[in-house]
Parts: structure tokens; C-alpha cells; sequence
């Protein structure tokens, strides 16, 4: 786990001679610092942002994405979930942060942090043609269920409904990780963006995390599919179940049972997909896992 301290008093453009500016402008320093396993393409940071003074308010951006701080009861001390994107340009990166006070006035900071690059395996699969090359009559439906997710995706509950460490949603050895650049019926698609789990058939999938299930829906690719929404734009998609075991709407605490695995939609055979969106940057699950505190599954 990498450990970064980040600490800046002011924007440069504040100080004027002397450093009078900074001085007069000290309680409104901002220290900002992460953990992660890596600075990498699908890595998450768990970023805490610390105020001299109480705020109602904090909020990141980076890479065009907008992301969310929840704070301690004083108002002094945020925590919050960044997500580098499977796709991330390499080089420095900078991370917006915001925060604002309760008489509405605002502070803020910069953190730059150095995304270095990651050489992904190529997998080779052979799968039903019709999901390699839909039929025409199936197209609207695929093109209505991708703006379906994405719509969902985009979505910011601005409420934190997580808490405490991630769990794994199935007590199995890992399959194919996250990344894997996919070639089916030797033909290349999209990188492997979620993490798969050697599971049998039937066995109990479970929350990861408290949430709510905004999706529970058979999808032409994905199969019978459950989307958790674990508040702050982080997302749990579970893809290939054999059953649901919740409706949309439902409210779910880590560890309950929301569906079985199974084999249905584009597989080789019984296993779970598990996918993170966060503020819509696709991520390593077993990152959300790592950097929460919770256990690693074995590979």
C-alpha cells in the first residue's frame, strides 16, 4: 500500500511579500493524503482530506470527474473514494479538491499525484457468434440496455451508503483479473472491466457492501444482472447469475444475498463478474476491497 502526504497552505497566487497572504490565510490550509496499491490505470485512492476548520462540504475533481467527501462530526476530517480509469493518460494527474465552510465561504487545493503505466494480459475466448456478431434483431435491445447502464453510472447518490470494509461476494479463487485486453471468436473488444470469481453454479452472491439494488434485469451480453448503488457514484455490477434474490428498490447491508451464479448471457461456463464503477471510472474490484480494509480473495 502506498502511503502520499500532501500538504499546501494556499494556491501560490495568494502569497504576496513576505508571506503575509500565507499568514493571514493559514486556517484555511487543507492536507490532503492517499493509500493505494498503486498509482496505476484501475487502482483506487482513499484520499483524506483534513481542515484546521469545520466544513459542510467537500468535493474532488479529476480527469473531468466529479467526486465526494463524507466528514466526521466536526466537520474537519474527510474521507473519500478516486478512481483512476482503466483508460487514464499517464503522467501527473491533478485532483481538484474543494471544500466549503458553513458561512458559505470556500478553500481549496490541488494534489498531483503520477499515474505510471500497467502492461494488461490478452485473453482468447470462443464464445456463441450471436455474441460476437449480434443478429440484427437484437441491436436495439443491446443499444437500450448499454444507455440503460451508463445512465446509472453517471448517476451520484449524494449520500454515502457504505460503510466499513469491502467484502468479496463470493468465497472463491479468482478467475480472469481485471484488465485483460478480450479477444473473442479471434476478434479483438472491449478490456475484461470487471473481476471474475471460479465459482459454481448456484452459489450465493452477496452484497460486498451496503447499498441499494438500482438494477435487477437480464442484459443480452452481461446475463441476469444485479447493480448495487453504494452511494458516492460507486457502483457494484454482478453479471451472469443463474437467479436474482432482490428487486429493484431494495435496500441491502454487506453480506446479504442478492442472487446465485450462474452461466447465462456471454460465458464459457458458471462463474461471477464483478465490476466497479466509481464517479464512472472503471476499477479494480479487488482495489475497492484493498484500500477499505477488506480480504483479498485467493488467485
Amino acid at each position: 500500500m502506498i502511503r502520499n502526504l500532501g500538504v499546501v497552505a494556499l494556491l501560490a497566487a495568494l502569497l504576496g511579500p513576505g508571506g503575509e497572504r500565507f499568514a493571514l490565510q493559514a486556517n484555511a490550509t487543507l492536507s490532503v493524503s492517499h493509500e493505494a496499491r498503486s498509482l496505476q490505470p484501475g487502482e483506487i485512492l482513499f484520499l483524506t482530506v483534513k481542515s484546521f476548520h469545520r466544513l459542510k462540504n467537500v468535493a474532488g475533481k479529476a480527469a473531468a470527474r466529479q467526486f465526494l467527501f463524507s466528514g466526521d462530526a466536526e466537520g474537519r476530517r474527510w474521507i473519500g473514494l478516486y478512481g483512476i480509469d482503466l483508460d487514464a493518460a499517464l503522467g501527473p494527474s491533478t485532483i481538484q479538491i474543494q471544500g466549503i465552510a458553513p458561512d458559505g465561504r470556500t478553500v481549496q487545493t490541488e494534489y498531483v499525484i503520477e499515474i505510471r503505466g500497467k502492461q494488461f494480459p490478452t485473453r482468447r475466448l470462443t464464445v456463441d457468434e450471436k455474441f460476437v456478431n449480434p443478429p440484427p434483431e437484437v441491436l436495439d435491445r443491446i443499444s437500450a440496455e448499454t444507455k440503460l447502464v451508463q445512465a446509472l453510472f453517471q448517476k451520484t447518490t449524494p449520500e454515502r451508503l457504505w460503510t466499513g470494509p469491502f467484502v468479496a461476494p463470493v468465497n472463491a479463487p479468482l478467475g480472469s483479473p481485471f484488465g485483460l485486453r478480450s479477444v473473442f471468436n479471434n476478434q479483438p473488444r472491449s478490456p475484461h472491466s470487471g473481476t471474475d470469481f471460479r465459482a459454481p453454479a448456484g452459489t450465493p452472491i452477496r452484497a460486498p457492501n451496503a447499498g441499494i439494488v438500482v438494477l435487477a434485469a437480464d442484459l443480452y451480453y452481461a446475463g441476469n444482472s444485479v447493480i448495487i448503488d453504494h452511494g458516492h457514484g460507486l457502483y457494484s455490477y454482478f453479471a451472469h447469475l443463474s437467479r436474482f434474490d432482490v428487486e429493484e428498490g431494495a435496500r441491502v447491508r454487506t453480506g446479504d444475498v442478492v442472487g446465485r451464479v450462474g452461466a447465462t448471457g456471454r460465458v464459457t461456463g458458471a462463474h461471477l463478474h464483478w465490476s466497479v464503477r466509481l464517479a464512472g471510472a472503471r476499477v479494480d474490484p479487488i482495489s475497492l476491497l484493498e484500500v477499505t480494509g477488506g480480504k483479498s480473495p485467493e488467485k
